[in-house]
């Protein structure tokens, strides 16, 4: 049941969460699954916070979805590569519970609910190169899902980046995107990309997005459902004011805040907080991340404000981590409407041959191949030579694989040119003058990486040398290395990169079963954090695609566990 109006839900639940991204309704789920009275709390208006607007991807070792695809893991496997990435930067023990409490998560939604997922068939973890690293069966993604049987509901989904969707709202993954491109030379792709259209034509006429709903939009619209079926109330446009708790120390109530009006929710079981992190907090993002500027591609209601009750009763922030938020390169752009768009270049374009990424001097600094959360830390590292940082292509690879967000075959050059999102130039040395380059130097670089196009070996960063970076360049180039080649069609274009923060890493300190502790590492009794609320298990580091969601779902499963086993317990008198 939805409700906007904090009169319309009861004055007691034995579990409450708050915040209503992929963390917070799998935990919601999670405890109606186990059959506790539940309430969902939302401050926006809609469900799914930044989850919506992700890939939707999960990184879970040794689900039962992972036999399908992965010739041989195991749990030691995935420790092992995870201890040389994290190191003593998070506890093990977090580690430990989330490679057991993962597979048991994935059975429970699947078997109880209508999330869905499969494991992509290859999809390597980040550090390929590492021991205990695999290509597939760690990764997950939710199935499409159709938006029209939410009713009146799809609208609570939170829309996904208008950038990663066509014709204003058709919804695309990897798998449409591959079709859509192959449309001409395939007829199973062309078949595939008519019957996209068809239904999102179809969509248009009674939705304002399309209702075929991919990545984590599937996601959240299957949480969502699974929900409402399941008679969860959910309180949307409502935050959480205060933590109360009783002469013990337990938290018993909750007092929450809507237009203006308070209310105390009594709480039996657990109060789990999964507020999404701080990445808009107004103090503590400055002081974590170095920076305020707003490159940010979260939702936007991350504003710690959940995190601060919980510190105001005794909790704490870790601050073990390699960084206190994730990051991906960005490049940003004004729409039409006077929002900003910040478009996170995830895997799309700077890995491709055809295309290289330098400083304010014209240089290299990083492998362009890399995974976004270190080439942005690298950025980061670098300081204003790098922030703008320029990603470069010639006309060959711009037309091939598109450029930021301009599409694949060029759609959108002419506009991108014109607002100055894209700019080009009819030589190495006009696009360098324009980016205000000195052009000798910028002619040096490029003819450099034109050197190791052709022998395929990338001589300063080794880009192309490792599983994951090859995935994500083009086997089918003519290339030596899938990941380099010339740069010598005119005209040359660039965009402008930026590191944006895409979640917190930073979070509440808990234990194995995701209760808050203290200052003195002592449980605090009823409280339970999950997502980016809680610390991250991996320490600030990112060792493969879905590593906040998966162990977001395995700590939501973990809290809610807890709670109502308490809840059980009283039930019998035991306690």
């Amino acid at each position: 049941m939805h409700h906007t109006d904090l009169r319309g839900v009861l004055s007691g639940y034995d579990v409450v969460v708050i915040g209503a991204g992929a963390a917070g309704m799998s935990a919601a789920l999670f405890a109606a699954i186990r059959g506790a009275r539940t309430l969902l709390v939302e401050k926006s208006g809609c469900v799914g916070g930044t989850s919506a607007m992700s890939a939707g991807s999960i990184w879970i070792p040794n689900t039962r979805h992972a036999s399908a695809v992965a010739t041989s893991d195991s749990v030691d496997n995935a420790e092992r590569y995870l201890q040389q990435i994290i190191g003593n930067r998070a506890d093990a023990g977090l580690r430990a519970a989330f490679l057991k409490a993962g597979p048991a998560a994935v059975d429970v939604l699947e078997d109880h609910s209508e999330v869905k997922l499969r494991a992509y068939p290859r999809h390597p973890d980040y550090r390929s190169e590492l021991e205990g690293a695999v290509v597939t069966g760690r990764a997950l993604e939710p199935l499409p899902f159709d938006g029209r049987l939410l009713g009146d509901a799809l609208r609570l989904v939170r829309p996904p980046i208008p950038e990663f969707t066509l014709l204003g709202g058709m919804m695309v993954d990897r798998t449409d995107i591959g079709h859509l491109l192959s449309a001409t030379g395939s007829m199973k792709s062309l078949l595939h990309s008519a019957k996209l259209l068809a239904r999102y034509g179809r969509d248009r006429l009674g939705y304002s997005r399309g209702s075929r709903l991919v990545m984590g939009n599937a996601l959240v619209g299957r949480l969502l459902y699974s929900l409402l079926r399941r008679d969860v109330d959910i309180l949307t446009g409502a935050s959480l004011e205060k933590i109360v708790r009783d002469e013990s120390g337990r938290v018993t109530s909750a007092v929450l805040v809507s237009d203006g009006a308070s209310r105390e929710i009594a709480i039996h079981g657990g109060l789990i907080l999964a507020g999404g992190g701080f990445n808009r907090h107004a103090g503590r993002r400055f002081a974590a991340l170095r920076t305020d500027v707003a490159w940010s591609s979260v939702a936007p209601g991350t504003s710690g404000d959940a995190q601060d009750k919980a510190i105001a009763i005794g909790a704490r922030i870790s601050d073990r981590d390699l960084s206190a938020a994730f990051w991906a390169p960005a490049s940003i752009r004004r729409r039409r409407d006077g929002s900003q768009a910040v478009f996170p270049h995830f895997v799309l374009d700077r890995g491709k041959p055809g295309t290289l990424v330098v400083d304010s001097h014209g240089r290299r600094f990083v492998n362009e191949a890399v995974s976004y959360h270190p080439f942005a830390l690298e950025m980061l590292a670098q300081g204003r030579s790098a922030i703008p940082a320029f990603l470069i292509a010639d006309a060959l690879a711009l037309r091939k694989y598109g450029l930021g967000m301009v599409r694949p075959g060029g759609w959108g050059t002419r506009a991108a040119l014109a607002d100055g999102y894209l700019i080009a130039g009819d030589s190495i040395e006009h696009l360098a003058q324009r980016l205000k380059i000195a052009p000798g130097s910028l002619r040096e670089t490029v003819d450099r990486m034109n050197d190791y196009a052709r022998t395929g070996i990338d001589l300063e960063f080794g880009r192309g040398s490792t599983v994951y970076q090859n995935h994500n360049g083009d086997a089918s180039a003519a290339g030596a290395n899938p990941n380099l080649g010339p740069i010598a069609t005119a005209p040359f274009y660039a965009l402008r990169l930026y590191p944006s923060d895409i979640g917190t890493s930073a979070g509440l300190v808990t234990d194995e079963a995701a209760r808050v502790l203290d200052s003195d590492s002592r449980p605090i009794a009823g409280l339970y954090a999950c997502g980016n609320d809680m610390q991250s298990i991996m320490g600030g580091t990112y060792p493969g695609p879905g590593i906040t969601l998966g162990p977001a779902l395995a700590f939501a499963y973990l809290a809610t566990s807890d709670a109502t086993a308490m809840l059980a317990a009283e039930a019998s008198g035991l306690s």
